[in-house]
């Protein structure tokens, strides 16, 4: 991996985002009321799609109606196959304007983890008053993921770009491709684990600044693509003023220290928590390429 820093914009404040964040009904659950002739026929032609056959139980008609719904805004020109699958969300390759790639990612509002979910959005002020309503909290887990990359995005954080969201479907860039998918760096040998450590902490370092923690980092949320390392799976980051953010923190710390100490790197969760939460430390000579 090259090491180098993508340019850390100017970040729009430190802490909370106050901002309202809207769960309630949206165009897509409209659309999916109206079942008017276009969105019958929408429907039906996803349905049909090869490699989504196996994954129908994914798009019930909300669903369906938000992929709709971000094709007539012009976010999403086609629809292809999965990049990958899990428990709360399955991530699909799609091409967006002018032949883009582009990664949709669909939450499962049924089978999502509804009480993971609730540890981390409880006590954010930007998801106050959502209540237990398991729909309302996965379209607000979808909108903080949402918030949180394009924060992340600010602070010179390497992530995949977010573009659009709309009811629980996500679009963002797509890192790699389908048929040759960005690994997480849990499956490849770290060829400079030194320098790979010192992206990933000076990311930890710039996303606190920023006033988020990320809240499940590993080298299971940190891909590798053409030699650059993206941080992934933002859902969960909390502000640094949610109660539980100080031990979160100190997770991910432990996480990524243990991880890199087994590369053979001379460090420790103390150490690392240390230099993430200080003001202005001293950028190491060799990361200072934009």
């Amino acid at each position: 991996m090259t090491g180098g820093f993508v340019a850390p914009e100017a970040a729009d404040g430190f802490g909370d985002e106050f901002e309202e964040i809207e769960v309630e009904d949206s165009d897509a659950d409209a659309i999916a009321r109206r079942q008017d002739e276009a969105f019958d026929e929408f429907r039906k032609r996803i349905k049909n799609v090869e490699s989504l056959k196996v994954e129908a139980s994914v798009f019930d008609d909300a669903t369906l109606a938000a992929v709709y719904k971000l094709v007539q805004d012009g976010h999403v020109a086609a629809f292809g196959g999965p990049v990958s699958t899990g428990k709360e969300a399955n991530v699909y390759e799609a091409l967006g304007p002018e032949e883009t790639e582009v990664a949709i990612k669909v939450y499962r509002i049924n089978a999502s983890d509804f009480r993971q979910m609730r540890e981390y959005l409880a006590g954010d002020p930007r998801f106050d008053g959502i209540g237990s309503d398991k729909k309302k909290v996965v379209l607000a887990w979808v909108r903080k993921e949402f918030a949180n990359l394009q924060r992340a995005k600010r602070a010179g954080v390497r992530v995949p770009e977010p573009i659009a969201v709309e009811r629980n479907v996500l679009v963002m860039d797509l890192v790699g491709h389908a048929e040759d998918r960005a690994r997480r760096l849990a499956e490849v040998d770290v060829e400079n684990p030194q320098t790979a450590f010192e992206v990933v902490r000076e990311y930890m370092r710039r996303l606190y600044a920023a006033g988020l923690v990320h809240g499940d980092l590993s080298e299971y949320n940190l891909i590798i693509h053409e030699g650059e390392l993206f941080v992934i799976d933002l859902g969960q980051a909390v502000t640094v003023h949610h109660p539980n953010a100080q031990s979160f923190l100190e997770r991910d710390c432990r996480n990524v220290a243990a991880f890199f100490s087994r590369q053979g790197i001379e460090t420790d969760a103390d150490e690392l928590l240390a230099f993430v939460t200080e003001p202005d430390p001293e950028p190491a000579a060799d990361l200072t390429e934009e």
